[in-house]
């Protein structure tokens, strides 16, 4: 009897455990707020591809002032999938950005991102279950 309730116990923590990484995972609006569309040109600064979303930092003139925008992106696991690298955006490359603005007003991060290259190709939307157009 001891056994079976240590057995069961057990098994209960498992599962309580396993259900961790998706109470994580946060929705877009908790950070992002989807009624601020925000569209901008720029260069790329830095790729940081890195788990849970990959960051590029995208440099941008605004009204005269260069700005630093940090564009979120997919997973880099469903981004490898898809066919792009770590080093598919080059810095110093030319893009054009659409996604929504932070919540926060003095944030310059951007997500639910779609970044074009120039060749038409569309990098780090922040679905990660669209498939990327090559």
């Amino acid at each position: 009897m001891k056994r079976s309730s240590l057995l069961t116990a057990s098994l209960c923590v498992g599962l309580l455990m396993a259900t961790v990484p998706v109470l994580a995972h946060h929705a877009i609006s908790a950070e992002f707020d989807v009624t601020k569309p925000i569209k901008f040109e720029g260069k790329v600064k830095s790729v940081d591809w890195m788990n849970p979303h990959i960051y590029v930092n995208i440099e941008a003139v605004d009204s005269g002032k260069t700005i630093v925008y940090s564009v979120e992106g997919g997973p880099p696991n469903s981004l490898f999938r898809q066919g792009w690298r770590p080093d598919t955006l080059k810095v110093g490359d030319k893009v054009s950005v659409s996604g929504v603005r932070a919540k926060k007003a003095d944030s310059h991060r951007v997500g639910q991102a779609q970044i074009v290259m120039p060749d038409g190709r569309v990098f780090a939307r922040g679905n990660a279950n669209q498939a990327a157009a090559q």
